[in-house]
């Protein structure tokens, strides 16, 4: 039996039983606009580089789901039973939430360190239990070391504070960058970066 999580453009998240524990399952859906070879091999691909993504993040120190089983269009993990940032940041005290503002920036200090572009590093991606703020879906994952790329991540990270967070936002950011730039020694590149994309925004709007 599976319990349909969530279902998006490219992939199904379903809850299903692993070994008799629960486990989330990631299947990429087939497009039948592609040939179906390429569209398999595609699939296969992006599946393979995502579960790629997810253990160099935990060599790296970035606490991410364990992968359970590996086949070609399909990932099994386990299962986060905790507490959605996206959720939880904005009614959370004080103290909770300056932990949580630094866990975040550590992580993605050690994500960029590693050589990881996240792609879409946001609060609904991240999930706090039992102290650990977990980093989940590398589907947008980039292998790089180009500081743009990392500047792109914590722009999203930003906008994401902005529309959701926004009464935290002056705090947030202050206590992320501050962790980012004390756990990754090419932040003030990646920063330098940042401004610059900010700019364009607000000159194009």
């Amino acid at each position: 039996m599976s319990k349909l999580i969530a279902q998006g453009a490219e992939a199904i998240l379903s809850l299903e039983k692993h070994e008799g524990k629960d486990a989330l399952v990631k299947f990429r859906i087939r497009k039948g606009y592609r040939i179906p070879q390429l569209d398999s091999k595609i699939r296969k691909l992006r599946t393979r580089r995502e579960a790629d993504f997810i253990h160099r993040a935990r060599r790296a120190g970035v606490s991410t789901p364990r992968i359970l089983s590996l086949k070609e269009d399909k990932i099994v993990m386990e299962f986060l039973d905790g507490e959605r940032i996206k959720d939880v940041l904005n009614p959370s005290p004080k103290g909770k939430r300056f932990i949580i503002y630094e866990l975040i920036g550590e992580a993605a200090a050690r994500l960029h360190s590693a050589g990881i572009m996240h792609g879409d590093l946001t609060t609904s991606n991240m999930i706090l239990k039992e102290g650990k703020l977990y980093i989940i879906d590398f589907g947008l994952g980039k292998s790089t070391r180009r500081p743009e790329d990392y500047a792109v991540d914590l722009f999203l990270l930003y906008e994401a504070l902005k529309s959701t967070h926004f009464k935290h936002l002056k705090e947030a950011w202050q206590k992320i960058l501050k962790a980012y730039c004390e756990n990754y020694s090419n932040s003030e590149t990646v920063l330098q970066r940042f401004r610059k994309i900010e700019k364009r925004r607000r000159y194009k709007g």
